[in-house]
């Protein structure tokens, strides 16, 4: 079952095409991510799925209803959560979870929400006495408070504290797990690559790629080995030097040493017996897969190059 289905969709501004014939849906249950860059489109898209917008042309479900003649049934089945919401300050955290419940036929308690965003303790304090991250967890709390269907995250976890990220995406994993399906849009790539069933990256408005964060990661050749250059050898050596031990070309940077590698064991091994023969210490030795943001960077690049 499809919980959005997006279809040829547009929205024009005059001559400038903010959403220029994207195509992609959302099954019950999955988290999908939509990546790009600041004006890549998806705001425009998650408010016309949200029925803030209206679009220009092309088709937009969700929950098989279409957001612009949506009554309040759909808004009782979806959950949002703006980048800023705007609460009144001096409103408690209980206080603004049980006003914002009252809109749905079915929600969840204060306790619960609070136990589940990692702010039990801050059940009765007023929002204005709240850090800016806390102030974030309230906004995640309130978007599901009416147990949606449909939950839209636009950049969930701005302001977080590692340990209050890691919190909340435990939190939206479950989510899906329980047959919520989430639409988020992140400028954290670890967080789609960990969070995301598919993803979709928008440049220009237009819909550039899209698959699974492991099928796109594929897509970007080899892993990468890096290391510092040992002192005595000459920059200008260290291509001849390293280039055949890793099998590849390699980057220099001051004296960091950086190549794609295909057979990372491989290079690896014959890159450290040189080091164990030659009695040098490679510094800062790591081998790194290629990773969404090395995806998401490259497919943008090209995007943008193209464009030039």
């Amino acid at each position: 079952m499809l919980a959005i289905e997006v279809r040829d969709l547009r929205k024009h501004y005059g001559d400038l095409y903010a959403v220029d014939g994207v195509t992609f849906d959302v099954r019950q249950g999955e988290v999908y991510a939509l990546l790009g860059e600041n004006g890549a489109g998806k705001s425009t898209i998650v408010e016309i799925l949200e029925g803030h917008r209206s679009a220009t042309s092309g088709q937009a479900q969700v929950l098989g209803i279409d957001p612009a003649a949506a009554k309040r049934d759909f808004r009782d089945r979806i959950g949002i959560v703006l980048q800023s919401s705007g609460i009144e300050r001096e409103f408690t955290v209980r206080e603004v979870i049980e006003l914002y419940g009252g809109c749905y036929r079915e929600r969840r308690s204060a306790e619960e929400l609070v136990a589940l965003v990692g702010l039990q303790d801050k059940l009765n304090a007023r929002i204005g006495s709240l850090s800016g991250g806390q102030q974030r967890r309230v906004d995640l709390a309130l978007g599901i408070v009416g147990k949606p269907e449909v939950l839209f995250l636009d950049e969930p976890t701005t302001g977080f504290d590692p340990a209050a990220r890691r919190k909340s995406w435990d939190l939206i994993e479950q989510m899906g797990t329980d047959g919520t399906s989430v639409l988020l849009t992140t400028h954290y790539l670890d967080e789609a690559e960990r969070l995301a069933d598919r993803v979709g990256v928008l440049a220009k408005g237009q819909l550039i790629a899209e698959g699974t964060p492991e099928d796109l990661i594929s897509q970007v050749s080899g892993t990468t080995v890096s290391f510092m250059v040992p002192d005595t050898t000459e920059l200008s050596e260290a291509p001849g030097v390293f280039g055949p031990l890793l099998g590849t070309e390699v980057r220099i940077s001051g004296r960091l040493i950086e190549a794609s590698v295909e057979h990372p064991a491989e290079a690896v091994n014959r890159l450290t017996s040189w080091a164990l023969d030659a009695e040098v210490e490679l510094e800062s030795l790591s081998v790194r897969r290629a990773s969404l943001e090395d995806v998401y960077l490259s497919l943008t690049a090209t995007d943008n190059e193209e464009a030039e």
